[in-house]
């Protein structure tokens, strides 16, 4: 039996020791990881009181690393969320896109639709296909196709069966803000069609968004 004890006791601190052996990352990494998740969460759902806190600690802490890229890719998360909902305006990644790596100021551009020269090869591997011309539903990530819907309304490439994947991909996950956002776009959309029923039927599911 207490042959057994130790042989137990030693196999667990090798075990330990093997696991402090791996190196953890530097505690800005979760953190900020953390903090982009609780932005885009609160964000989505339309507390921006909420998300507002969590991107400033987000950005506290990788502007703690002295690395512009870092906070440069924080700034695109919130950029990218905000286009999801067709809020574009992106002034904290416009500060820092000089600083900022190939990769992101590609990214950065398809989001604002200036798709002119773009090269795609850059972009996330999900967003390529967008580019190309690919089917907008084909995107697996909800975020990234709401991203995605955003960037081609405003590159000017929107198509009505695209307005409604976006809505209902909203409508799917839950999200308030974003869905009311893509409402409004297919509203508009009926209205200029002169579909009068179309734009009661959207404008009863805007009234019941908005009760939450």
């Amino acid at each position: 039996m207490k042959r057994s004890y130790i042989v137990l006791s030693m196999a667990l601190a090798l075990a330990l020791a093997g696991c402090a052996s791996k190196p953890q990352p530097p505690g800005w990494q979760p953190n900020a990881r953390d903090a982009l998740d609780g932005y885009t969460d609160a964000w989505l759902k339309g507390d921006t009181p909420a998300a507002d806190a969590e991107f400033a600690r987000a950005r506290r802490e990788t502007a703690s690393t002295g690395r512009f890229d870092r906070v440069a890719q924080a700034e695109l998360v919130r950029c990218a969320v905000q286009v999801a909902a067709l809020e574009t305006d992106c002034p904290g990644f416009a500060a820092l896109a000089a600083d900022a790596t190939p990769a992101q100021r590609a990214y950065a551009a398809y989001l604002d639709g200036r798709w002119q020269g773009l090269d795609a090869g850059l972009l996330p591997e999900q967003h390529r296909p967008v580019v190309a011309g690919g089917a907008l539903a084909s995107v697996a990530d909800p975020l990234a196709r709401l991203v995605a819907a955003g960037a081609l309304l405003r590159a000017g490439r929107i198509t009505p069966g695209d307005i409604g994947v976006a809505v209902e991909t909203a409508s799917e996950q839950g999200w308030r803000r974003p869905l009311l956002a893509w409402l409004g776009v297919q509203q508009q959309r009926a209205q200029a069609a002169g579909d009068a029923a179309a734009v009661e039927r959207i404008r009863r599911r805007i009234g019941l968004v908005g009760e939450g």
